[in-house]
């Protein structure tokens, strides 16, 4: 049988059912009941870039198999995967058995491609940061970068919604500097080296409330993420950086440019508070500066189109072109227009 990737199997069964060999982790192992109290075990499965539900009624007969099954072991299972109705992508028919260490390891790596994806992000994130010509930012970015950078490349953008894997945040954090970069040609009152500090720092609490080991796919929970949220963290962090940068020699060097310095670190430190948009989303305060209303829009163009982008796959179908709502996206989604081409 061939091996896929979680995302390559999902890609494919909509055409029809593939029998194929999937390397996972156990991201959890739990024994339930249907509402007709009839016992049943539900596998959460996990690889780099995806994950699915694998319900195991107490008919079939994996199910006594189950009982030797822990959270967090890496397995196979081989056999036939399709896209059941109700619940989705399935399996059946299938065979479970233990990873060998060199198939661990590859898995843990990730597939070549979203290694190669997550490379080239993280380089350009390195490089457009380092072009920031306010030396202020520049040197609170190059300071995260050196501090935190291993922390922040298995960093996910979120727990469920949007790039809900390790390095998500690498990928998110590039998508959006990128975007940044496009339209501040088009607006040319937008402070740019701002902008782009900002979008660093976003989501610079989430290396806490949303870190990922290196061991693994399941994202722990984090006490500082739970009591703080990852704003609270990242205004905090700021701060932090902003004194380390702030020796005697830096304050003498900065002292007679414009704008001031801790004008500079304010606006950030907004960028950073505002993102949410809305205080009903999380954010203490309203946007309130034309960067900190890009940033917002920024960073929701780059979410949601990743969310709609990743529905496609995974929604039940109502009707021709049309599918079912994925949350938190606001209703049905319906097959985009293809793109015109000349040579068909």
């Amino acid at each position: 049988m061939e091996l896929m990737t979680l995302k390559q199997v999902r890609q494919a069964v909509p055409t029809g059912p593939v029998e194929v060999r999937v390397h996972v982790q156990l991201e959890s192992v739990a024994a339930k009941s249907t509402r007709d109290q009839k016992p049943y075990c539900e596998l959460i499965l996990a690889d780099a870039a995806d994950r699915m539900v694998l319900r195991v009624w107490s008919d079939h007969p994996n199910f006594k198999a189950c009982d030797s099954l822990g959270t967090g072991e890496f397995v196979e299972i081989a056999g036939e995967f399709y896209q059941h109705q109700q619940y989705g992508l399935d399996a059946r028919r299938w065979k479970v058995q233990p990873l060998a260490v060199e198939e661990k390891a590859r898995l843990l790596q990730g597939p070549p491609e979203l290694r190669a994806k997550q490379a080239a992000d993280w380089e350009y994130i390195v490089a457009t940061t380092g072009a920031v010509g306010d030396p202020r930012l520049y040197a609170a970015c190059a300071e995260f970068i050196e501090e935190y950078g291993d922390r922040f490349r298995r960093t996910a953008g979120a727990r469920t919604y949007h790039h809900a894997r390790r390095g998500g945040l690498v990928e998110h954090t590039a998508q959006m500097m990128r975007v940044a970069a496009q339209i501040a040609p088009l607006y040319a009152d937008l402070n740019l080296d701002l902008l782009i500090a900002g979008i660093l720092f976003h989501d610079s609490g989430k290396l806490w409330e949303n870190h990922l080991p290196e061991s693994g796919f399941s994202m722990p929970f984090d006490e500082r993420g739970e009591l703080l949220g990852h704003i609270s963290i990242g205004l905090e962090l700021i701060n932090s950086l902003w004194r380390k940068i702030q020796t005697d020699e830096n304050t003498a060097r900065w002292q007679q440019l414009t704008p001031a310095t801790d004008d500079c670190r304010m606006h950030l430190l907004h960028l950073i508070a505002a993102h949410h948009g809305e205080p009903q989303f999380g954010s203490p305060v309203y946007p309130k500066t034309p960067e900190a209303f890009a940033l917002n829009y920024i960073d929701n163009l780059d979410a949601r189109l990743e969310m709609i982008f990743a529905g496609y796959p995974i929604a039940k179908p109502l009707a021709p072109r049309i599918f079912e709502r994925v949350r938190p996206l606001p209703g049905n989604l319906v097959k985009p227009l293809g793109k015109f081409n000349s040579q068909a």
